[in-house]
């Protein structure tokens, strides 16, 4: 009967609480309507985003290190080597104030026990990608099939980032590879009203020459609570 402890294993239902990090934005075996989207600000803001440009590549080196010292996904700070004027930066940023989050795709995500521990978040469609990412709460780690994604500082992006106002957690997986680099990164979190979730995924592979094999991004968002919550089929008797 040495074999009896392993079957009890693989039938013994899964009946843990879900991960502290989902607290509040997901509950575990219920269904939730997500949209893939991006953030985009209104058109009229090209004709300062092309002056920039322009400035930039007249300007390489410096342009190069402002960046590198500017808040990654907000506006730079003003500087006349941008190209644009005192008032036309501020019509920029008034511009900028009125990103939208444009919808692309409509998907269901549902937050699963799975073996072994840990737990993962089944996505249809388009994003079926974060299906097969694994998070582990003991070691407070993400695993998917390029290695295993370590936890950052948590996010604390403020109301000029691309996303908006927004708290949440993040972890990254960089590693070197016989092609070059594998860099990939997950965060989830909520924004800072409280109406909606959001899953951040990219995963970047990068050639030892410096050209992109691969570069996927996906940002979803949900209606927390009961408001996004998909009905669940009853279980069979």
């Amino acid at each position: 009967m040495k074999f009896l402890p392993v079957l009890l294993l693989l039938i013994a239902p899964l009946h843990a609480e879900a991960p502290k990090i989902f607290k509040g934005l997901l509950e575990k075996d219920v269904p939730v309507k997500a949209s893939i989207g991006i953030v985009v600000p209104p058109p009229e803001i090209e004709k300062y985003i092309a002056k920039v440009e322009a400035s930039a590549r007249k300007n390489k080196e410096w342009f190069a290190e402002y960046t590198k010292a500017s808040k990654p996904g907000a506006p730079m700070p003003f500087h006349e080597n941008l190209g644009l004027t005192k008032e036309e930066y501020d019509d920029y940023l008034a511009l900028w104030a009125k990103r939208d989050f444009k919808t692309a795709a409509e998907v269901v995500l549902v937050l699963r026990e799975t073996f072994g521990k840990t737990w993962s978040l089944t996505a249809t469609g388009e994003a079926g990608v974060i299906s097969t990412l694994r998070y582990d709460p003991e070691k407070d780690v993400y695993r998917s099939p390029n290695g295993e994604m370590k936890r950052l500082e948590d996010i604390k992006a403020d109301a000029t980032s691309i996303l908006g106002a927004w708290s949440g957690h993040e972890w990254r997986l960089e590693e070197e590879t016989g092609l070059g680099m594998i860099k990939e990164n997950f965060a989830v979190g909520r924004y800072d009203d409280k109406e909606f979730g959001l899953l951040v995924y990219r995963v970047q592979e990068i050639s030892s020459e410096g050209s992109r094999l691969l570069d996927k991004s996906l940002v979803l968002r949900f209606a927390l609570g009961k408001a996004g919550q998909l009905p669940t089929q009853p279980k069979p008797r």
